[in-house]
């Protein structure tokens, strides 16, 4: 990749959340603050079930004018609006499908002058940057105004990139990538690093889905984690076991060929008690090499 790409999100939408309750009523919902994001600061949060289980993750960083931009995969925005509705009750809250209005990038590395915290955030164009919440290494990501997104892009010294170098960036830090790799209505957050990504807030109030989002914390009931993993062979669907020895003991999420010709990367959630048992891991043919990421804490 060269030294300034940006790369625009195509699969991502945005839904802008607005009203005198906006915060208040995000804040009994989602996993993290909402009380941290400000012109200056961009959080990413999930939504659960009542049960704990994994519904939608996002981003969600405040436009100039107080609005909340909600960037999410585009193709499961409308339920995920539907979802937030089903809540809404009396609440003074406008939630707004404004996807066409906006344009989503990845920022690689972050701008000049944007602070290397994760979550930095500041005004740009009529929208707003900021660095990515949950690896710096990630770089910035971006919602402005899809009329002159490029324009603004390419001002701020950023030439296009490919949305395969970003995703292999990304599988290679093992981030998880929304639904590709979590599986909805049955994921938990923490087997997918969304504590040491910054996606949970320990100390706010309830949340839905929080009790066993802390219960599996505090009593050390992980026994499985997504992980990077390097392929050799053809890459494997997603949902191929993970063999070792015969026994099924995991399962293969998103993948991609390396650009060079060389091993293919991919996410993978593994049994944790089977990493250092010396044996190779394969899924349909394809050696399977899993790695523990730098930020990961297992």
């Amino acid at each position: 990749m060269s030294d300034q790409i940006h790369v625009i999100l195509e699969d991502r939408g945005v839904l802008a959340i607005s009203g005198d309750d906006a915060r208040s009523f995000l804040q009994g919902l989602i996993s993290n603050d909402i009380n941290k994001v400000s012109k200056t600061q961009a959080i990413h949060a999930a939504l659960l079930t009542p049960q704990g289980k994994y519904l939608h993750d996002f981003f969600i960083a405040e436009a100039a004018d107080g609005t909340l931009l909600l960037d999410g995969e585009r193709a499961r925005l409308d339920d995920l609006s539907k979802r937030l509705k089903l809540y809404k009750l009396r609440a003074k809250v406008d939630i707004a499908d404004q996807s066409d209005d906006w344009s989503v990038a990845a920022l690689l590395p972050r701008p000049d002058g944007l602070p290397n915290d994760q979550g930095a955030a500041k005004a740009e164009a009529g929208g707003v940057v900021f660095t990515d919440p949950r690896l710096p290494a990630l770089g910035a990501r971006a919602v402005l105004p899809a009329s002159s997104c490029e324009a603004t892009l390419s001002g701020l010294g950023y030439t296009a990139g490919k949305t395969a170098d970003y995703d292999l960036l990304r599988m290679e830090l093992g981030v998880p990538d929304g639904s590709r790799d979590m599986v909805v209505d049955k994921s938990i957050l923490l087997e997918s690093g969304f504590d040491e990504l910054n996606g949970v807030d320990w100390n706010k109030g309830c949340y839905m889905g929080q009790e066993l989002t802390a219960r599996t914390k505090y009593r050390g009931l992980i026994k499985k984690r997504l992980m990077p993993v390097e392929i050799d062979g053809a890459l494997p669907e997603p949902g191929t076991p993970v063999m070792m020895d015969g026994k099924e003991v995991g399962e293969v999420r998103s993948s991609s060929a390396a650009a060079d010709g060389g091993k293919g990367r991919g996410l993978a959630l593994i049994r944790l008690e089977h990493l250092d048992a010396g044996s190779s891991f394969e899924a349909a043919g394809a050696t399977i090499t899993p790695h523990k990421p730098d930020w990961a804490q297992f």
